[in-house]
């Protein structure tokens, strides 16, 4: 290899290098501690019904159920949640299995979350034994706070207990 080719490739490796560790934050990186604890306090909320003020969903969150209903806005969200955590959903708990977050740019973080649900009987009937979900939450970071502007979940897989 000549020497323009090595020294270009001395040059350019690094930068890509420095580009790819500032656009992804590995799991454990204190810095997204924030993004984390907003994403737990939608999940505390859930499992208290979220009867509480969501403070870590900004006011335009829009959020997409496992069943493919999309709600726009906190506050239609809060009040489409609350109704079915009344109804069907009463009682019924979600807990983090696991959870990674990434910065997508400086004020947006992307947050995947794997959880179990509590068995639960779907207003059809249905019965839903434990199950697994994962969940994406887009988040931005406004002023100093993070908050949720879009959630999305998909039931990945029913758990059956011996």
């Amino acid at each position: 290899m000549n020497h323009f080719r090595w020294a270009a490739l001395c040059l350019i490796l690094p930068a890509m290098a420095g580009a790819q560790s500032s656009s992804v934050a590995a799991p454990g990186d204190a810095g997204l501690a924030d993004v984390r604890r907003a994403i737990e306090a939608f999940y505390n909320s859930f499992n208290e019904g979220f009867t509480g003020p969501a403070d870590f969903a900004a006011e335009d969150w829009n959020h997409i159920s496992p069943g493919g209903a999309r709600t726009q806005g906190r506050d239609a969200t809060l009040k489409s949640v609350r109704q079915v955590h009344q109804s069907f959903l009463k009682g019924v708990t979600q807990h983090i299995e696991s959870m990674d977050v990434r910065l997508a740019a400086g004020n947006v973080a992307v947050g995947t979350v794997v959880s179990l649900v509590s068995p639960y009987t779907s207003p059809n009937g249905v019965k839903h034994d434990t199950q697994r979900e994962i969940r994406t939450f887009v988040l931005v970071k406004r002023g100093e706070r993070w908050l949720i502007v879009q959630d999305q979940t998909t039931t990945i897989a029913r758990v059956t207990r011996p």
